[in-house]
């Protein structure tokens, strides 16, 4: 190789592009570390170091400390390109994997099972998505992608001990692997349409970059072989965010899950498929005819399963991974719209994600601290009467609920507004009048979950399946709870700051 080129692609490795994702991982060894270096007795501080990490990474990234020196440039020759979705993305990984160690730390208070190394796996992965929300080229989108489901296998099983986490690992593993292989063969039929093509700059490009592939599909939008490959990749993303029908692994795995972990999944995992995705639509524009219908009729079927499944559910985790499918229906709502050019469509997308992880959080947090040590069956029983047994942890899960389900003036209905807006601006009044139907089902089952914790007497103590003892609200947890209801229902009254970011104004 000329020595001028491999003088280009030194001078790209712009390390400091990505020092909050170099620093996770420094930190992330430096947790299995300091767990053989300190007394036992100093072992429970080892997770605060890691939410403190993860807080430093976070203000360093607001203050531009982990930006390519150029707005919008690429990195490590083309492998990472950084802008304002992405930079955007990675402060909310960031906030993800601090609401994950927190909820971490109230569940294994409960478990007999290894502490470090779950932090140590949820640092490995919040940097994984990070790294994943800037991919510029295929390679480097497969390897985050993989680095970041792997993580996942692990953390799905973590609790060794219980059957059903034993079985939600095996059957993502599956799952997993098999949507791996969709989006493998879609990216070799793609590379193969593309070919190897010289460059003003010397150097020969792939179909496995964006920008050369999105050159060639101007160049050829009819081709056969791309467009099946287009469809593939799309499929192995679908797979990620649990639409329809690649959904089936959802329950099952959220269900055996630790709660934490399930969270991570429901809120990081959708997220990480939905950066992809947005990244994809740009590169796949002059294909957006073909996107927009694949997107469309996925989304319809996808709100429509989710919410018509989660009707019957008393299990609280199996309910929200149902209903977990059909956010993801809304939210591929907003990509169809944003595949026939409605640039609002991003903006919602990015939009309804915060709102979802506020909520989410909120739901999973109170789920977490009225788990017992088992926690996988807990159902709508377990919470009855908790407005008398709770009453803070009672508003907070009310807050979540209702956001989730769209009710004003709280951030999920922002939220779904956002994405009616962005359909009907791009003509998809079918999917609006899909959506509307959606929501409506939803109303049924989450406002059934209040009625249970607002309305219901509590258990009586000679019950024979009393609900398990509720795990006192700690300092960081009663913060973290405080904040996300409070960011709920702000977000839900001004989002001019949001908006202005995002362009949505």
């Amino acid at each position: 190789m000329d020595s001028s080129l491999l003088h280009q692609f030194s001078e790209a490795n712009q390390w400091r592009a990505i020092a909050p994702e170099v620093f996770l991982g420094c930190l992330a060894l430096a947790l299995l570390v300091l767990e053989m270096l300190l007394p036992k007795r100093l072992h429970e501080h080892i997770p605060c170091a890691a939410i403190a990490g993860l807080l430093a990474a976070l203000i360093a990234l607001a203050t531009g400390l982990g930006a390519a020196p150029e707005r919008g440039a690429e990195a490590f020759g083309g492998l990472l390109a950084q802008g304002k979705v992405s930079q955007l993305m990675r402060g909310f990984f960031l906030l993800t994997g601090v609401l994950v160690s927190v909820l971490g730390i109230v569940a294994l208070r409960r478990q007999r099972m290894p502490r470090t190394e779950f932090f140590h796996i949820v640092l490995v992965v919040t940097a994984a998505l990070m790294l994943l929300a800037q991919s510029n080229h295929f390679v480097m989108l497969f390897v985050a992608l993989e680095t970041v489901t792997v993580g996942f296998y692990i953390l799905v099983s973590y609790t060794r001990t219980n059957p059903l986490s034993l079985e939600a690992g095996l059957k993502y593993l599956v799952t997993g692997a098999l949507s791996s292989g969709l989006l493998l063969f879609g990216i070799a039929l793609l590379y193969g349409a593309v070919g190897a093509v010289a460059g003003e700059d010397g150097r020969m490009h792939t179909g496995f970059e964006f920008a050369t592939l999105n050159r060639f599909l101007l160049a050829n939008p009819g081709d056969l072989l791309a467009r099946t490959g287009v469809v593939l990749v799309l499929s192995g993303v679908a797979f990620k965010v649990g639409a329809f029908p690649f959904q089936i692994w959802v329950p099952d795995v959220y269900q055996g899950a630790p709660t934490p972990v399930t969270a991570f999944l429901a809120v990081g995992s959708k997220a990480a498929g939905f950066a992809v995705l947005l990244t994809l639509i740009g590169v796949f524009g002059p294909c957006g005819g073909l996107v927009s219908t694949v997107l469309g009729l996925m989304a319809a079927a996808t709100i429509l399963f989710g919410n018509l499944a989660a009707l019957g559910q008393r299990n609280l985790k199996r309910l929200l991974g149902l209903s977990g499918v059909a956010h993801a229906g809304y939210l591929l709502v907003a990509a169809a719209a944003m595949a026939r050019g409605e640039l609002l469509g991003a903006g919602a997308v990015i939009f309804y994600l915060f709102a979802y992880l506020l909520a989410s959080f909120a739901v999973f947090g109170v789920m977490t601290h009225l788990a017992g040590p088992d926690d996988a069956d807990q159902t709508l029983d377990h919470h009855a009467g908790l407005a008398k047994r709770d009453p803070f942890l009672a508003f907070v899960l009310a807050v979540g609920l209702g956001s989730l389900a769209g009710i004003p003036p709280l951030a999920g209905f922002m939220g779904k507004l956002l994405v009616l807006v962005a359909a009907a601006r791009a003509g998809l009044w079918w999917l609006i009048a899909v959506a509307a139907v959606g929501v409506v089902l939803s109303i049924y089952y989450y406002f059934g979950w209040v009625r249970v914790a607002f309305f219901e007497e509590p258990p009586a103590a000679d019950h024979p399946q009393p609900p398990p003892a509720a795990t006192p609200v700690g300092t960081l947890a009663g913060i973290a709870l405080a904040l996300l209801t409070a960011a709920t229902l702000a977000l839900g009254f001004y989002q001019g700051a949001f908006g202005a970011v995002l362009g949505l104004r």
